[in-house]
């Protein structure tokens, strides 16, 4: 992605780094990836869940990250916690925020966010540029994390599955409380040679223009625009104003879900898993979504040329999307046979998780489990793929 555009941006003012959040395992990838492409260390709130798996924890104290308890819902601990990460960005300290607010349950690209921090940088801004601070810009600069297999992937679908994730919000006892489970997820990342895409795209200001390679900001029609008077009244001071800035926060947070769902790079478990999941939707035709995932149907199984030749022609919609810019492709997906791309995924789906999302017995295959085949599949929503009635 836009990497070089982003590395300029930490020389011109404070960076405010927004990923998508798929894995606990996300802040870990982000702090290696950051500091590996030359990027200076992140400020991040974590959940405090997070500091008790004694592997991990090691990590999470050495990459800039404080705890946040997430079970105190006082209004206070909230102001407290915003204020801190604001005056943070005010002092120069480069910030991560995952505008999602938590890991996305379902599998899906996340659509709609929690603009309370997000806002911060707008707060920052307005702060500095009352204050005359000499680098008073803030640029938000989206990140798409990718990946092949997701270490907690079974106990968030069946936490989005319960009452459509609302049944419990933070997670405890999923696979990231298990030493034993992460290492055997990295031993399977690297035995497979899996996949994590970390993909920069452009970078925006706080009201969510774009931002070119000095720094300006741009309009719509790619003209320079000086977005401090987007905070001055007519007196030329800079004013508050809450409506105002919660109105540029939430279009900054619609052009981020935009940019996400471009970022998105379609690896071939995605590919394999929505096509397979949408044959068994075509096949069972009129079964509930639910009933569909406890049964598995009337037909529940494929053969590998069934599940290829459907791969294929999937495949050729999603190359023409890459082509529109409104998604990514990994290059096996783009690349490889159709039948390699769904072995592949058969292997990658049967070498970590407890029960396999796809398997492969003699000529056919089928989910031992669906909802993780679901979540999987997840990944592709928004594409407008599915087939029409």
């Amino acid at each position: 992605g836009e990497v070089a555009h982003a590395r300029a941006r930490k020389d011109l003012g404070t960076i405010v780094c927004v990923p998508t959040h798929s894995s606990n395992l996300d802040s870990l990838v982000l702090g290696y990836g950051m500091h590996a492409l030359g990027f200076p260390p992140l400020l991040y709130g974590a959940g405090l869940n997070l500091f008790q798996n004694p592997l991990i924890s090691y990590f999470m104290r050495n990459l800039g990250a404080y705890k946040v308890d997430r079970r105190k819902t006082a209004p206070l601990y909230r102001d407290v916690l915003k204020e801190y990460a604001t005056v943070s960005l005010e002092f120069g300290y480069d910030n991560l925020f995952f505008p999602g607010g938590t890991r996305a349950r379902g599998g899906a690209i996340e659509n709609k966010l929690k603009l309370g921090l997000l806002g911060t940088s707008l707060q920052a801004f307005a702060n500095n540029l009352r204050r005359g601070r000499p680098k008073p810009r803030l640029f938000v600069i989206p990140v798409v994390l990718s990946y092949e297999l997701v270490l907690e992937a079974e106990t968030l679908v069946d936490d989005f599955l319960r009452e459509q994730g609302k049944s419990r919000y933070i997670i405890t006892d999923d696979e990231f409380a298990s030493p034993r489970r992460i290492l055997q997820f990295m031993k399977g990342i690297l035995e497979l040679d899996a996949r994590i895409a970390f993909t920069f795209m452009p970078p925006m200001d706080p009201f969510g223009n774009k931002v070119d390679l000095e720094g300006n900001s741009l309009d719509g029609r790619g003209r320079k625009i000086q977005i401090d008077r987007y905070l001055r009244g007519e007196d030329g001071e800079i004013v508050d104003d809450a409506e105002r800035d919660h109105e540029y926060t939430r279009e900054l947070g619609e052009k981020l879900v935009d940019t996400f769902h471009r970022g998105n790079t379609v690896m071939p478990t995605h590919l394999a898993c929505f096509t397979f999941f949408e044959e068994l939707r075509r096949l069972n035709k009129g079964m509930d979504l639910y009933r569909l995932l406890r049964t598995g149907g009337t037909v529940e199984s494929l053969t590998l040329g069934e599940v290829a030749r459907a791969v294929e022609k999937v495949r050729e919609r999603l190359v023409a999307l890459e082509g529109e810019g409104r998604l990514r492709l990994d290059e096996r997906v783009r690349r490889d046979r159709a039948d390699d791309l769904v072995l592949h995924a058969l292997r990658a789906l049967g070498t970590y998780h407890t029960r396999a999302a796809l398997l492969r017995t003699g000529d056919r295959i089928a989910s031992r489990d669906r909802n993780l085949l679901y979540y999987y599949r997840n990944r592709l929503t928004g594409y407008d793929l599915e087939p029409r009635a």
